[in-house]
């Protein structure tokens, strides 16, 4: 079974799932979020004939909670018995070349959030975190359907404030392509649990400095919206060849 974590705005994707059950993240004895865009449940269901899991929504360190909650979802869909999983958030780009309403893979992170999941000497393999053979696959449908799919790295902060030009400058020296707070440490879990990983960005605006107009989450709740029916097909694709 695949697990799919759903960004802000990107709720809409459990739209092309066959729901089975649906389990509230408080039934499930979870936080849950309170930021806009995060519905709060588990829908289970079949996607490109795949039996899947779909976290619709998530918490982030800056509403309060520790590394361990923020990733007790990954946690919870491990124990369902989930052996794959794809994370997926909102961005902005640091990369001139990628451009907001594209999707960017993520081929690895710079984890900035000054945190872990992990307590005690869980010394965790993180040379690669995104499988580099399913990237390989995404790679594939993605020019087979037609889309335009980015490859590159992901910085997580911890937020809720938006970074400065500055910041920007530097984790654009640092290498960075795309910025938010999430995913680095659900990814950081799931690879302690064993689980293929793979990861991807809806670049939904670009970072600060890089153009005038201020940064606004209703902007990257509606780009979200509007580019998650190009990664439902991607997902439907990758996921019916049945080797996910």
């Amino acid at each position: 079974m695949v697990g799919i974590v759903l960004g802000s705005g990107l709720g809409v994707l459990a739209d092309e799932v066959m729901v089975s059950r649906e389990v509230g993240f408080a039934e499930a004895g979870l936080p849950v979020s309170t930021v806009p865009g995060h519905a709060g449940k588990f829908v289970f269901g079949k996607l490109g004939g795949r039996d899947v899991v779909l976290m619709k929504g998530r918490v982030h360190i800056y509403e309060g909670h520790g590394a361990g909650a923020v990733t007790a979802g990954v946690r919870w869909m491990a124990g369902e018995g989930i052996d794959s999983l794809i994370l997926t958030n909102a961005a902005g780009t640091l990369n001139q070349d990628f451009k907001p309403g594209e999707w960017m893979m993520i081929s690895d992170h710079l984890n900035l959030t000054g945190t872990s999941p992990l307590v005690g000497p869980k010394f965790v393999d993180m040379s690669e975190v995104y499988d580099g053979a399913w990237r390989k696959r995404f790679s594939k449908s993605a020019r087979n359907i037609g889309m335009v799919l980015r490859e590159g790295v992901y910085v997580g902060l911890r937020g809720p404030q938006y970074e400065t030009p500055v910041d920007i400058r530097m984790m654009r020296t640092l290498g960075a392509d795309a910025v938010g707070m999430s995913t680095v440490l659900e990814a950081i879990q799931a690879r302690m649990l064993g689980l293929k990983v793979s990861g991807f960005s809806c670049l939904t605006n670009w970072a600060a400095g890089m153009e005038k107009a201020n940064l606004d989450h209703s902007e990257v709740l509606e780009v979200g919206k509007a580019a998650a029916n190009t990664m439902v097909r991607l997902l439907e694709a990758v996921l019916d060849d049945g080797r996910a």
